[in-house]
């Protein structure tokens, strides 16, 4: 960064967040003001039947204060970003709220140098999109995703103490989206602490705490996070160039992969299904779900290429072998009821898009009409909900309507891709940064950044880039 404050003045965007008048309901800050260059305007959606739900905005954004540290952004805080990055500029804005108290904002000096090397990280790889209308939303979910990446591979799901734990699911996601766009080192971080949480039964728990101490709490254990470990791990090795840097990404991934492999081989009943499992849908279950099933087909696809080129064929074998079964098992399960959450036809819900690229690596007969009609089921005014039968209130969901932005583009949807996509980017927080929710009227709505969310617009950007 220059080291003279007129010189950084005149070349440095800021961002500055000018505290507005609170929506009564929704606690939103009302306003975000650029110095230089104003970023697009939420725009409201048509208005809504009511009654809509009305959820408040947990934070706007994240920061890294000069010391290091990760700190939340309430809605109403007024501070800035050292520009292209996510450092608190410590000479703007009244930081005391947002920095745990502190008396005092600590040396610009510290803040410039994490802002360098943050810059630096960002030119290690490639920003999706560039030169695009999503260049900026992808640029930003970059930087929100290296700032929730914590040492040791620890990558949250949101920074709200509620969302602070690493999720399997999300974790893997996070992975893909970083080996995609040029991170394979932090991907393969991202991969080594979910190995090093990895039950014997090669299993995971519901989620963790970041400091790698274990489960905070005993929720039940979700087997979709074994499928999408071992799914993540396959398409990280694929981001490696060939020979000795892959071989020896393959032979780090291998014990998380084999572990997965062997106590998925021995979970599956006589006819290739799992039991009942929690998934995403972060519940307990009796019946088992399409979004646990199709996760593990999709991870032991992909662990074939990763146990082969760590030269364990004989476990590569394995998992090509109980692949075939798990999806044949799949298909007559779940296929003659159009895909739905449960065999029974009922509803679909997001897990429709499980069967098909970039999951499947043959995508399941029908499964494209079945996710087709998933997107009318679980409409909403600017993106979709997870699931069908999800209540009606009128709130867009992120994680689904990213995640349907990126199966979109890899299936030959492009422009449903770039409207979900156009969706996000208009109503993302003032700091940039994706909510989980969006109300009907437009406002952004709960925790941001979500890292599932940024994971997904990321690689649906690069998916449209490909």
């Amino acid at each position: 960064m220059p080291g003279d404050d007129a010189r950084t003045s005149r070349s440095r965007r800021r961002t500055r967040l000018v505290v507005g008048a609170l929506a009564a309901a929704g606690a939103v800050a009302a306003a975000v003001l650029p110095v230089t260059a104003a970023r697009p305007a939420a725009a409201a959606a048509e208005p809504a039947a009511l009654p809509y739900a009305v959820v408040p905005l947990h934070q706007t954004g994240v920061a890294l204060a000069p010391d290091g540290s990760v700190v939340d952004l309430p809605a109403d805080a007024d501070v800035a970003y050292l520009d292209g990055t996510r450092v608190l500029d410590p000479r703007v804005g009244h930081l005391g709220s947002v920095l745990r108290g502190e008396a005092g904002a600590p040396g610009v000096a510290a803040a410039r140098r994490l802002a360098d090397e943050q810059a630096a990280w960002l030119a290690q790889g490639t920003v999706p999109g560039a030169g695009g209308p999503f260049e900026d939303l992808a640029r930003d979910a970059l930087l929100d995703l290296r700032t929730l990446l914590l040492p040791d591979g620890a990558v949250v799901a949101g920074w709200t103490p509620a969302w602070r734990y690493v999720w399997p699911r999300d974790a893997s996601f996070v992975a893909v989206a970083l080996a995609r766009t040029g991170h394979p080192a932090d991907a393969l971080d991202v991969l080594g602490f979910l190995a090093d949480a990895q039950r014997a039964d090669g299993g995971f728990e519901a989620r963790y705490l970041p400091d790698g101490s274990g489960p905070p709490d005993d929720r039940t254990p979700q087997t979709d996070g074994q499928g999408w470990a071992m799914w993540a791990a396959g398409l990280v090795l694929d981001e490696v160039p060939p020979g000795t840097a892959r071989t020896a990404a393959a032979h780090r991934l291998a014990p998380l992969v084999a572990a997965a492999v062997d106590g998925t081989a021995a979970l599956l009943d006589p006819r290739g299904l799992p039991p009942a499992s929690p998934d995403y849908w972060e519940r307990d279950e009796t019946r088992l779900t399409l979004g646990t099933v199709a996760p593990l087909v999709a991870g032991l696809e992909q662990a074939v290429a990763v146990l082969r080129e760590a030269g364990d064929d004989e476990r590569a074998l394995l998992a090509q072998r109980t692949a075939r079964t798990a999806g044949a098992a799949a298909v007559e399960t779940f296929g003659p009821a159009g895909w739905t959450r449960y065999p029974d036809g009922a509803a679909h819900d997001a897990a429709s898009a499980f069967v098909l690229a970039p999951f499947w690596q043959a995508p399941a007969a029908g499964g494209c009409d079945a996710w087709l009609r998933s997107i009318t089921e679980m409409s909403r005014p600017l993106g979709v909900a997870p699931a069908g039968e999800w209540r009606r209130d009128g709130v867009t969901w992120t994680p689904q309507t990213t995640l349907y932005a990126w199966v979109a583009a890899e299936n030959g949807e492009d422009e449903r891709a770039r409207a979900w996509l156009a969706a996000v980017e208009t109503h993302r927080t003032p700091t940039g940064s994706i909510p989980e929710k969006i109300l009907a009227d437009g406002r952004p709505a709960a925790v941001a950044p979500l890292t599932w969310s940024a994971a997904c617009a990321l690689l649906a950007i690069d998916a449209l880039d490909r």
